[in-house]
């Protein structure tokens, strides 16, 4: 493995953490903040829109810059959010704190992406892609856990002065093993905006929206589906998690592989299978062992989408995918935010828990019509590309008098 995938699975292990280990420490922010619960929660909003601006304003602003150098100046920026959380004596202070480090979010990802792709040969891409992702999924295994740990020990500014020091580590690791990279041709802020013009990388965008929102819709309401319907006690939550973890890590593996063997086939396996898993999780999640195994499996197929939806992107993009690579980001935080409010509507409608699995699985379904839709798409093209039968005949037709009786 180059050691420049290393460093940006550093970087994205921190990056990760910081994201999702507010969730865990709601409370103590809370209390020592003197803000009530669903105000703190708004620091998990915040941060995601904060990424859905941040990742194509960032990438544009340092499109003119070496992508070493703009990924060193991004863990820069998400080193001072982190540290402005730690010293936050207010809640709009640790809100502000959480917005610039969400800055860097999607620009990191996306440029990070661009940097693996071409660090590996070019049929190891998405398993270079996946191996950056790795980070972002251990830290859900260990970085939010013991994030959440730390802070219940020690006070929640505990938890973001170690985050402050992740980002360090990172961006270390960054600045000593990624090597430079040459700009192309086309790069430049013109050049990343032009690839916006073509239909296919909408189509791709549309698909990552789709796609993660599906898992969203049922991974936001995890909790109270495993305790309210499963019937497992609320200390096991923390387990269950770790378990849906694993399966993140193990379909992030596997979705690389796929993709690097073929991006498009991988989708419509990876988004039917999900669609197929969410609808199945409707019935298991009714019993411990069921919902369980279940859960794990939603994992695995869950993650398994992001590396062929983030591959898919930068080839439609191919000549300047940095922004576009950055936007597909956006799409992942984009999707998290519509698939847990569309779950969230059913649950409110008294549906039950089970409800936002069949949010989900329409959402996968959709974005699999998307991806069936771009497919196609890709037949006429290279349909219309290939030359013509008809162009040989005019010389078929002049050697066929002397063909041989």
């Amino acid at each position: 493995m180059p050691l420049a995938l290393l460093a940006l699975a550093l970087g994205a292990f921190g990056i990760g953490t910081t994201e999702f280990v507010i969730v865990g420490l709601l409370p103590e922010v809370a209390r020592d903040l003197s803000v009530p619960i669903p105000s703190a929660g708004m620091l998990v909003t915040g941060y995601a829109l904060g990424v859905v601006v941040g990742a194509p304003l960032m990438t544009a602003a340092g499109s003119r810059l070496p992508r070493k150098t703009m990924l060193t100046l991004l863990m820069g920026v998400f080193i001072a959010g982190n540290l402005l959380c730690a010293l936050a004596p207010t809640y709009e202070l640790l809100m502000a704190g959480r917005l610039v480090a969400a800055l860097t979010h999607g620009a990191f990802f996306g440029i990070g992406s661009v940097v693996a792709a071409n660090v590996v040969a070019p049929d190891k891409k998405a398993s270079a892609i996946a191996l950056m992702f790795i980070g972002l999924t251990v830290a859900n295994v260990l970085g939010v856990p013991l994030g959440t740990v730390l802070g219940q020990h020690f006070g929640w500014r505990s938890t973001f002065w170690a985050v402050t020091a992740l980002g360090i580590v990172g961006m270390i690791a960054v600045a000593a093993l990624v090597p430079p990279q040459p700009k192309e041709a086309d790069a430049g802020l013109r050049g990343e905006l032009a690839v916006f013009r073509r239909p296919q990388v909408w189509l791709a965008l549309a698909m990552t929206t789709l796609g993660f929102g599906g898992v969203f819709a049922s991974f936001t309401y995890i909790a109270p589906m495993m305790t309210e319907v499963a019937g497992f006690s609320a200390g096991a939550v923390a387990w269950l998690l770790v378990l849906f973890g694993l399966g993140l890590c193990v379909g992030n593996v596997l979705g690389g592989k796929a993709a690097d063997r073929a991006v498009m086939p991988s989708l419509y396996v990876i988004l039917g299978a999900l669609a197929v898993v969410l609808l199945v999780f409707v019935q298991t999640a009714r019993a411990p062992l069921p919902a369980a195994i279940t859960l794990f499996v939603f994992g695995v197929v869950g993650f398994a989408t992001v590396p062929p939806l983030q591959t898919r992107v930068m080839q439609q993009a191919e000549g300047a995918p940095a922004l576009a690579s950055a936007a597909n980001i956006a799409a992942f935080n984009l999707g998290n935010a519509v698939g847990a409010w569309l779950g969230g509507l059913t649950v409110e409608h008294g549906l039950g828990y089970t409800a936002p699995n069949w949010t989900g699985a329409l959402l996968a379904a959709a974005g699999l019509a998307v991806a069936v839709l771009s497919g196609l798409l890709d037949r006429r093209t290279r349909r219309r590309a290939a030359p013509r039968p008809e162009a040989a005949a005019p010389e078929q037709a002049d050697a066929a008098p002397y063909a041989p009786v």
